[in-house]
């Protein structure tokens, strides 16, 4: 019972100190599982303050695996009717390296403390520019220590750069959601 008692003590002063977003200059480095309709891969990003509750910063992902997609020679569409006699005479289409990728450009809105949330946890919105669009993400961050946290964010689409989005071009063009580590630098 002792030993449960002082782990909880432990464990609770080291949340006293921690701190989600401590403004200009803070840097935080996070790194974690991306989720989407089409395939999982990693997310790895990085945010730099640069006021009270504006930062900017860098976000990459990779998807691992992606979804079989079965295409049809004559139709060459992400989707294809499974009922399509096309469909029988299909083949499996591999995405590139150039279509798991994306890379983005962002900038934050941290509104952890303007919301009146703890010092160790942040809520942030923003929008990004990326390879294959410009987009919008929200999330949220939490840290145990004050260099250790979890985060979790979901991004979407606002504009494409392309409307008739084909092929794998969708992957990198539809809801997202990521989940991981988050560190301060």
């Amino acid at each position: 019972m002792k030993k449960i008692i002082v782990l909880l003590f432990v464990l609770s002063v080291s949340m006293l100190n921690a701190q989600a977003y401590k403004g200009k200059g803070d840097i935080k480095f996070q790194v974690g599982a991306l989720l989407q309709s089409w395939g999982t891969g990693i997310v790895v990003g990085s945010d730099f303050g640069m006021g009270e509750n504006i930062s900017f910063g860098f976000i990459t992902s990779y998807l691992l695996s992606v979804k079989d997609q079965k295409v049809p020679f004559d139709n060459y569409t992400l989707l294809p009717d499974p009922n399509d006699p096309a469909f029988m005479n299909s083949r499996k289409l591999e995405p590139e390296f150039v279509d798991r990728i994306d890379i983005k450009a962002r900038f934050n809105a941290n509104i952890g403390n303007v919301i009146g949330l703890p010092s160790n946890m942040d809520v942030y919105t923003g929008l990004s520019l990326g390879l294959r669009n410009f987009g919008g993400h929200d999330g949220f961050r939490y840290f145990f220590t004050n260099g250790f946290g979890v985060y979790g964010e979901a991004g979407f689409p606002i504009a494409k750069y392309d409307q008739n989005v084909t092929d794998f071009d969708k992957l990198n063009n539809q809801f997202t959601f990521a989940i991981g580590a988050s560190f301060n630098l």
